[in-house]
């Protein structure tokens, strides 16, 4: 299986001991986005000293550890630039994660719950509880989960 996650899911992840230990079966990607939100997520954080700069480190080093994977389809900003139309967007940003997993047939993962509720139409937006409520309602259903 894989997912795309966003930049709130890996900053939540990367916050964790074991962050990304419940999808360690999963292909995870994202687009290159991921990685500039991300390190501009955690220098504002330190900047305005919500984070020392140890604690800033250690969420940059968990993240270039981890194992999610840049992906950049050929057609991924102008999937995105159809995106945000669909869905009303002024920027294409959020649009970026939802292309990728349209392009790539699978479910994009976010905390944002504007974008989960703007992209529900589409079916394939999910938060991480519903991850974790469909992960659990398969294993119920699978024989070799018990």
């Amino acid at each position: 299986m894989t997912l795309v996650l966003d930049a709130n899911v890996a900053a939540a992840a990367c916050a964790e001991a074991d962050g990304f230990a419940e999808l360690r079966d999963v292909d995870l990607v994202a687009p290159p986005l991921l990685w500039s939100e991300f390190f501009s997520f955690v220098h504002e954080a330190r900047f305005r000293a919500d984070l020392t700069e140890d604690q800033a480190d250690r969420l940059l080093n968990t993240l270039e550890a981890s194992p999610l994977r840049s992906q950049a389809p050929a057609e991924l900003h102008r999937t995105a630039w159809r995106i945000a139309d669909q869905l009303g967007l002024a920027r294409t940003y959020d649009a970026e994660y939802v292309a990728l997993a349209q392009i790539l047939g699978c479910r994009l993962v976010t905390l944002d719950l504007r974008l989960r509720r703007g992209a529900h139409e589409l079916g394939f937006v999910i938060t991480p509880t519903e991850l974790i409520a469909a992960r659990e309602a398969g294993r119920e259903h699978d024989p070799e989960s018990t």
